[in-house]
């Protein structure tokens, strides 16, 4: 951060401009930077809030958490998100970054402005208070400058926004983007809006259990022991996983050795006993796992929000009946092919969601990609997969989504499992198409 006594509030604004950004807010494109601009970037929603002392540990503080369980969730796209971008408004242009969130039935806000100790994993806070007047709003709203480059990713952003709006039709967007300087065409200013599609929010997923065949590493069986409140190994088992009925709890501790029973306290096992309980886990045949705690979106609204906001001629979903599971975990596929429409290009547009969040980068590689161009059979479904305009839409639902690579942006084709579900769920939207198709022609 800029001290006040080297450069002035005033002076520092004029450097750095008031760019636009995600949100309600807007701001300005100011000087370039080494490798891009300077943007202010402002996001605001109606959510619940955040509590006032833990606001700077949750946006100050990497890799902090307390999960006893798996969930589905949003992944990278939540806190860690801002996280990331706090780190990256650091390292890129020095600024903090600022939060103010307000809860409902609180009669005051707070206001928290800080950056992270990026040594010591600690919240640097330049300010933490209690406001008043905000008795009418809850929800959270972070500004933050960083360093970009509108004019190489700006399409990617807008893109952001228009299959967020597609896969979460339960939320209005609204975007706005102000530039200092218009361009050559005269243009400065960038808005778009998607309204709420439904007022029906999905089911909320819920934490559950780890299911033994999900637990890749004895820190997650360290971690659970140091948690625990049942006392002894038979209860342990019971209790901390799901699918461990007792009579095979008392099994597998038979066959963790001589000196394991079932009265053994779980936080004197030594770090040799808990491999061999990882190693049990992983060789032995347990129950599945059950769905309930995965919340897909849903066919019917799925089909809604693909069609009110890309406007193909016609689509067709599919959300499997029931989940299937891979390493443990569950997962459920739903899926959507659309045929027609002006937003869409000649061929095949894939459009990929992990968990309700779009993925944007690294698509040739990604399960759905590879499944759409060479296990998909168009012609079978009588659709000409170079001349028409298709639209291919999948989003996976799982408490643990098997990204590949560091940019956690594309799925692999190497979990059989998935890729066969994708396919399955495809091939049964492209029939509903086929029917369709089948009676047009008979219609003319």
């Amino acid at each position: 951060m800029i001290d006040d006594d080297v450069e002035t509030v005033k002076d520092s604004e004029k450097r750095l401009g008031k760019n636009s950004a995600l949100g309600k807010k807007t701001a300005a494109k100011p000087i370039k930077g080494p490798s891009g601009y300077y943007y202010r970037v402002t996001c605001m929603d109606n959510g619940k809030g955040m509590p006032h002392d833990a606001i700077p540990n949750m946006f100050g503080r990497v890799l902090l958490r307390k999960k006893y369980g798996v969930k589905q969730t949003r992944g990278k796209f939540g806190l860690g998100g801002a996280k990331m971008v706090s780190i990256w408004s650091k390292m890129s242009t020095g600024e903090p970054i600022e939060i103010c969130s307000s809860m409902k039935n609180e009669n005051y806000a707070t206001r928290c402005i800080l950056d992270v100790d990026i040594y010591r994993n600690t919240p640097h806070i330049h300010l933490h208070e209690k406001i008043g007047g905000m008795e009418n709003w809850h929800g959270a709203e972070i500004k933050v400058v960083i360093e970009g480059n509108w004019t190489a990713y700006g399409s990617k952003i807008l893109e952001y926004m228009r299959q967020m709006a597609v896969i979460t039709p339960y939320a209005e967007f609204k975007f706005r983007f102000v530039a200092v300087t218009p361009d050559e065409n005269g243009n400065g200013v960038v808005e778009k809006s998607y309204p709420r599609l439904t007022e029906e929010m999905p089911p909320v997923p819920v934490e559950t259990k780890y299911h033994p065949l999900a637990v890749d590493s004895l820190h997650i069986i360290q971690r659970l022991i140091g948690q625990t409140k049942n006392q002894n190994l038979l209860e342990f088992l019971q209790h901390e996983f799901v699918n461990i009925p007792k009579a095979q709890a008392k099994r597998l501790i038979a066959k963790m050795g001589p000196d394991v029973t079932s009265e053994t306290q779980v936080n004197s096992l030594t770090l040799q006993q808990i491999a061999c309980m990882h190693q049990l886990f992983q060789h032995t045949k347990f129950d599945d796992p059950s769905s309930n705690c995965l919340a897909p979106l849903g066919e019917n609204y799925f089909g809604e929000s693909i069609y009110k906001v890309l406007q193909p001629n016609v689509v067709a979903t599919h959300t499997a009946k029931r989940a299937q599971v891979y390493q443990g975990h569950p997962f459920i596929i739903e899926a959507g092919v659309s045929l027609g429409g002006e937003y869409f290009k000649q061929g095949i547009n894939i459009f990929r969601f992990a968990n309700r969040v779009p993925l944007l980068f690294e698509q040739d590689a990604d399960v759905v990609t590879t499944t759409a161009m060479k296990r998909i059979k168009w012609k079978r479904y009588k659709i000409n997969k170079m001349q028409e305009k298709i639209g291919v839409f999948v989003n996976i639902v799982s408490t643990k989504i098997p990204f590949k690579g560091t940019g956690m942006e594309y799925i692999g084709d190497d979990i059989s499992e998935i890729a066969e579900a994708v396919k399955t769920c495809l091939e049964d939207c492209c029939n509903q198409l086929k029917s369709l198709i089948i009676k047009q022609n008979m219609d003319l």
